[in-house]
């Protein structure tokens, strides 16, 4: 009874959005204030509320609880999405996008190098770097400027935008889920082991998305797909690995789309006829034209690569300098920010620098900045209200009743359906973060009523089994975001679809499914 009476924040957030088709930022603040209504007067009654809180107001409890959610969500989530759509935006108004976008184009006649190119290769990157809609709207649109049909450009573009989504906006996704589990700031050592486990647990979708991408493309050529399919996702697996172990969250995707796109036109020049000359036809760019325009994003990864791991003097200069501790009375918690050492800083002095590169003003720099915050001012009520739900159901131990509830009903069988639980998320919310949010915590919890609290060891990697579990959320996460009611939203105002989202939803929910159902035996095989 707990368990059902604690899921009623889950269901109304699932009706209001998907039975009365109202807003998310509206759905996520109606929730906020009825988990609080539930935490104040139904968590006392239920006897749930953890005993180390038991001598506390549970006014306090919920008031302290809705501030450090409000905290987690300003600093740095919020900074990072902002900055990442920022450093996007400043392309738009600098016209470096239409300089990207044609050098893509020009790289090959084959059109299953080509659509993988766009979906695969730079919408990685877009997502890597931006995230929240840019990775199919971007893709999805130069698809159909070269002439391709809408359901097919829509349906690719949500495909390719599956695997990178777990470390969009410079790993946003994943640090945030780190931190949920960790109740707190993470550590390092936890953001690359949890990291590395997603991407074991999407390692087959590596190679099997690029396949049905290029299937979708071409049929009939469908021994030169297998071997485009390897190839390219066998050298995404391995680089984003290597990330995720070596860098944590932050570089996976950008690093491993990078490297699609290079294997691609390596793949290009080796295996594919010559091109027709007619294909040079369009612009060619100088050396300086190129790195013009991509100096934006050379900048801003150059400094994540610098701040981070790879110089560790650096990142420890940045991690113990400018960092503001606040304790949170009752909640227990202490929250730590640091000013200097957090992605959003490296985003927003890459696309400064690289902005006045490509001859924009600081005037126009800062009216993009203007522009960018109100047009997320509904985002920003989204997550705020997200994370403290979050937080408000795991202090007033709704989160771990919902748990127990859950290990009750599937018991040792959980694992297998611990990626559906994160697809739900996404499916809700649009997002793999406010997913991650939502039932970060709840894996972890689950994990330790099921006793998963010791080491786990899979494909050579041994960590935590309670972080395994909870990677999981992120991995079945990037498989809900392929039928997500925004990134369809996305996906048909960018193919000019209006009035369409049906159609391309049933078209994506067979895959989808496969997808979650992959995700879901390669967890339970691992524990």
């Amino acid at each position: 009874m707990n368990a059902l009476i604690s899921i009623l924040p889950v269901v109304l957030l699932f009706v209001l959005m998907l039975g009365f088709k109202v807003s998310g930022w509206k759905s996520a603040l109606i929730t906020l204030i009825a988990t609080v209504g539930l935490a104040l007067w139904g968590a006392p009654a239920m006897g749930i509320i953890p005993a180390q809180y038991a001598s506390d107001s549970v006014y306090s409890l919920v008031g302290w609880s809705v501030v450090e959610g409000a905290l987690k969500a300003v600093f740095p989530i919020l900074i990072i999405i902002l900055m990442a759509i920022y450093s996007y935006n400043v392309l738009v108004e600098s016209k470096a996008i239409e300089v990207i976008k044609s050098q893509f184009t020009s790289f090959t006649d084959d059109r299953g190098i080509l659509v993988l190119m766009m979906v695969w290769g730079f919408g990685g990157l877009l997502e890597g770097m931006a995230g929240f809609g840019t990775a199919v709207a971007i893709p999805a649109a130069i698809l159909i400027g070269l002439g391709f049909k809408p359901m097919f450009s829509a349906l690719v573009a949500l495909l390719g935008n599956t695997v990178a989504t777990g470390f969009g906006a410079v790993g946003v996704p994943i640090t945030t889920l780190c931190n949920e589990i960790s109740s707190g700031a993470a550590s390092s050592a936890t953001i690359c082991e949890v990291s590395t486990f997603a991407i074991i647990q999407l390692s087959p979708l590596f190679i099997l998305i690029p396949f049905t991408i290029l299937m979708l493309t071409d049929k009939k050529a469908w021994m030169k797909n297998v071997c485009i399919a390897v190839w390219v996702g066998g050298i995404s697996l391995a680089v984003q690995l290597l990330c995720a172990t070596l860098l944590g969250a932050e570089t996976p995707a950008i690093l491993g789309s990078i490297a699609a796109i290079l294997a691609l036109i390596v793949y290009d020049r080796l295996f594919i006829p010559r091109r027709k000359a007619s294909s040079s036809s369009g612009p060619r760019y100088s050396f300086a034209e190129t790195m013009k325009a991509w100096s934006v994003y050379i900048l801003i990864l150059v400094l994540i690569l610098v701040g981070g791991a790879l110089c560790p003097p650096v990142e420890s200069f940045l991690k113990s300098h400018l960092v503001s501790s606040f304790p949170i009375p009752v909640v227990g918690s202490t929250f730590k920010f640091g000013w200097i050492s957090n992605a959003g800083v490296m985003l927003f002095i890459g696309s400064i620098a690289g902005g006045l590169i490509q001859g924009l003003s600081v005037s126009r720099l800062a009216a993009v900045m203007a522009k960018t915050i109100f047009n997320l001012r509904f985002t920003t009520i989204t997550i705020i209200s997200l994370i403290a739900l979050a937080s408000v159901m795991n202090h007033s131990g709704m989160i771990a009743a919902l748990a127990a509830g859950l290990v009750a009903i599937s018991g040792s069988f959980y694992p297998f359906f611990a990626p559906l639980i994160g697809a739900i998320g996404t499916f809700v919310t649009g997002s793999d973060t406010s997913s991650n949010i939502l039932f970060g915590k709840l894996q972890a919890n689950v994990a330790h009523q099921l006793g998963m609290t010791g080491q786990t060891s899979v494909c050579g990697f041994t960590g935590s089994e309670t972080d395994w579990l909870a990677a999981s959320n992120t991995a079945g996460a990037t498989g809900g975001k392929m039928i997500s009611p925004q990134s369809i939203a996305i996906a048909t105002a960018a193919c000019d679809m209006e009035g369409k989202d049906d159609a391309i939803l049933r078209k994506a929910i067979p895959y989808s499914l496969a997808y979650i159902i992959i995700c879901g035996l390669i967890v339970i095989l691992g524990c």
